[in-house]
């Protein structure tokens, strides 16, 4: 029994997407969520030049985006917080953080609290502590 060419059927199967540089305002975000985060946040600092953003996507269709950094290997599974705080009100409050997996800066995971996640990424001007969630309308 042979096995069909499904290559041959389905046209070239195209090349893997490949990474790419953060752009000017992720770099802020980034550099401001790690500047604000927990005692261990900073340390991550000296691998900002060396960030690529990997072509992963959520399916939800949030703004969220996992890291690599160059030259080594991807970030193994596994959640380390460094920074988490919220943006928005009301019907459109958000919660973002910051993370990384075993000493490499992982990603940023951008959820919704009161709806669905953003489909962008906010600016740090636009961020805030958990503790002025409170008084957003949503308690």
């Amino acid at each position: 029994m042979s096995v069909p060419d499904t290559h041959a059927t389905h046209g070239p199967v195209p090349p893997a997407a490949a990474n790419r540089a953060l752009t000017e305002a992720e770099v802020g975000l980034v550099r401001h969520m790690l500047g604000n985060g927990n005692a261990d946040a900073q340390q991550y600092l000296g691998q900002l030049d060396l960030l690529e953003v990997t072509p992963w996507r959520c399916g939800c269709g949030c703004s969220s985006i996992d890291f690599q950094v160059r030259g080594r290997p991807p970030a193994p599974a596994g959640v380390h917080i460094l920074g988490d705080v919220v943006f928005g009100t009301g019907d459109d409050l958000a919660g973002i953080f910051i993370f990384s997996s075993q000493s490499m800066l992982s990603g940023i995971e951008v959820v919704g609290l009161t709806g669905a996640a953003p489909s962008f990424l906010p600016s740090p001007d636009m961020l805030r502590p958990w503790s002025d969630a409170a008084g957003t309308g949503t308690g």
